[in-house]
């Protein structure tokens, strides 16, 4: 194609993009694809959850740690990486729970959020946008402010009357949603380690037995992107947020081998499209590469 096919994934935190969509970025990263992270909060307010990284002058440090992780991961996943600029919001908990920081990205104006993602469209100019659903996934107050600035931002970029000073209009062609934690993945994956022996088999199977039904998403999923070959990069990138990921912790019980066989893929939803496509789908750039083919084939007389 004339035009480098461009994808652009917002996310909350730092780690985030290693998490959800890492190998689908890895793997359009090298057919060439200009994978673009918008990271919408600099992750300041974060635990540590990796045991080993739980120590005082790591939390006393964490934003700046956070950033050097999010160098690494970009490095490993071969991705371009924006800082949207908001202050983390921080998990509230607690019955009733505390109301959020002053400041935090969940509380700052949504038309504020928005022109800001919107320069960042009309500069990059993504033919697709990966984000998270309405419940951010899950309820995290900058996964669910995230997801709202999103698509704000896929539906303003586009109108020269909003935002007039944040650059010329773009419209992207497609918006998604990660649908990573479907149950039918882990139900696939659990029987993939029983028949293999995997003693860590037993975790799934107590997590399967407390996912209820109205949890499941697996009903939204359009896309199921291929990308096996990739999944070695999405974990490297995600050891790399050492203060978020415990290397020996839960995401790495399941070989990659047979993760290749069992479930290969990451999974999306379409939640718009100003392109024709069929579901389901296995390329985020379904009818998008064929709008541009043909948007480029010179007039015949």
């Amino acid at each position: 194609m004339a035009e480098q096919l461009r994808l652009m994934a917002v996310h909350a935190h730092p780690d985030d993009e290693s998490s959800k969509g890492a190998a689908s970025a890895a793997r359009y990263v090298a057919e060439g694809v200009d994978v673009l992270v918008v990271t919408c909060t600099g992750g300041e307010r974060g635990s540590v959850l990796n045991p080993k990284m739980d120590r005082p002058e790591v939390l006393a440090n964490i934003a700046e740690i956070r950033r050097a992780e999010m160098d690494a991961a970009r490095e490993i996943l071969g991705i371009r990486q924006e800082w949207l600029g908001f202050v983390d919001s921080g998990l509230p908990e607690g019955d009733p729970l505390p109301p959020l920081p002053e400041g935090c990205f969940a509380l700052v104006d949504l038309e504020v959020a928005t022109e800001r993602l919107v320069r960042l469209i009309r500069q990059h100019r993504p033919h697709v946008m990966t984000t998270y659903d309405e419940e951010g996934g899950y309820p995290h107050p900058d996964h669910i402010r995230t997801h709202e600035v999103s698509v704000a931002a896929f539906e303003a970029a586009g109108d020269p009357d909003r935002f007039p000073e944040a650059g010329a209009p773009w419209q992207p062609l497609k918006l998604y949603y990660h649908m990573n934690f479907s149950k039918r993945k882990f139900v696939a994956l659990y029987e993939a380690m029983v028949a293999a022996g995997i003693p860590a088999a037993a975790e799934y199977a107590k997590r399967i037995e407390e996912w209820g039904d109205d949890w499941d998403k697996s009903g939204r999923i359009t896309t199921l992107v291929p990308c096996g070959d990739y999944l070695h990069l999405r974990d490297d990138a995600l050891r790399a947020h050492a203060t978020q990921v415990d290397p020996d912790g839960p995401w790495f019980h399941v070989p990659l081998e047979l993760q290749k066989v069992a479930w290969p893929t990451e999974e999306f939803e379409l939640a718009r499209s100003l392109v024709d496509t069929t579901i389901p789908e296995n390329d985020l750039f379904a009818g998008v590469r064929e709008t541009l083919c043909c948007a480029e084939e010179p007039a015949r007389s």
